[in-house]
């Protein structure tokens, strides 16, 4: 029997998040553990007037690419993939993974070398972001892999990721414009203030947004979502930071992360797991150790971390900064080729102070 849920969720996807239109070419991603939301998209695109192309991996595939590769195969950027982000209209990214930790073991300089060679077009693809040419989203279809890293049994893992989603309600769409409608508050507030101050048992940190608008993330982009975030000004960041969950990326888990900024730049980065991989992300570019956005969790839905980044930068009561790449409808100028949230809990007495006003603490508005 099909799950009501996965058929809220595409029509969330389509209807909502990637609003398409007739003629829309839509492309969708992910694993064939995601099958049925693949399918359930692919319905709710043809009722849109869409066409959708469906796009599906296997399991392991990933890890055969970074293995079998040389150097010129790691090099090739796929004309498929610059085909959808330079030139379609949508893109619907399901996460689905068979093993979390595929990668683990895998050449951290073949994943970096990955991503030099993709930086044209992911700076094509922020551009058309920009521009409002190119939607996109990502989601997640829940699988066994993921509900042991949130410890979880599969359904209990469904029930979590469909809640978190809205999916489980009668009407899936007035409850995310409910949500926009709250985080609109906070984003009204912050238009045309200056200065941020970040202060807490793992943070001090100050960094301008002058002229830098917040960004509502309301579930166009991301679904789940339920942030706020702006990209700073690029050489503003000063100060230090401990990032209470682990830094996921590429397969790897890298925990206890710790970040000394001068003038926007990290000029000393420590980790007590894996800080070869982080140092190895930090030279892809130049732009690697800038901060490409400063952001604030507020998905009340979201209230553990489950070892997955879509759902753990929005955790009501944290921020995140991205490391690499910033937001050009903001006005970020940094380039990169990665864009690496990492995520620090502020429920511990964490404050957030706003052109000298106290804006947030311990996980809760003020204004």
């Amino acid at each position: 029997m099909a799950d009501y849920r996965v058929e809220n969720l595409a029509k969330i996807i389509v209807g909502y998040s990637l609003r398409v239109k007739p003629k829309d070419r839509v492309a969708v991603t992910g694993s064939t553990l995601a099958e049925p939301l693949m399918l359930a998209i692919q319905r709710e695109v043809l009722r849109a007037g869409g066409h959708p192309h469906l796009f599906p991996s296997f399991p392991g595939g990933e890890f055969i690419r970074f293995s079998e590769s040389n150097d010129d195969q790691l090099d090739f950027v796929s004309p498929v993939l610059k085909m959808v982000l330079e030139e379609f209209e949508c893109l619907a990214s399901l996460y689905s993974m068979a093993n979390t930790c595929a990668l683990t073991n895998i050449d951290p300089a073949k994943q970096g070398r990955v991503a030099k060679a993709q930086a044209e077009v992911m700076k094509r693809y922020m551009e058309r972001t920009a521009k409002g040419e190119f939607n996109w989203t990502v989601t997640m279809f829940p699988t066994n892999a993921h509900a042991q890293d949130a410890e979880m049994s599969l359904a209990e893992f469904e029930d979590f990721v469909y809640s978190t989603m809205y999916a489980d309600t009668d009407d899936p769409v007035r409850e995310w414009r409910r949500i926009h409608d709250e985080q609109q508050r906070y984003v009204d507030w912050l238009a045309g203030k200056n200065e941020v101050v970040v202060k807490g048992p793992n943070v001090d940190l100050h960094l301008s947004i002058k002229d830098r608008p917040f960004i509502n993330s309301d579930g166009k982009k991301n679904m789940p979502s339920g942030e706020v975030f702006t990209s700073p000004i690029e050489d503003s960041v000063e100060g230090w930071i401990r990032f209470t969950y682990p830094a996921i990326r590429l397969g790897r888990e890298v925990e206890g992360v710790e970040l000394k900024i001068e003038e926007g730049k990290i000029i000393e980065a420590t980790a007590k797991k894996n800080e070869a991989f982080l140092l190895e992300m930090l030279e892809v570019d130049e732009g690697a150790r800038y901060v490409g956005e400063f952001a604030i969790g507020m998905n009340k839905r979201i209230n553990r971390f489950i070892k997955n980044i879509l759902y753990d930068e929005k955790i009501g009561g944290t921020i995140h900064l991205a490391l690499g790449a910033g937001f050009e409808e903001v006005g970020g100028k940094n380039k990169s080729g990665i864009h690496w949230d990492m995520i620090c809990d502020m429920r511990d007495g964490g404050q957030i102070f706003v052109d000298d006003e106290l804006f947030y603490e311990s996980g809760e508005f003020k204004i």
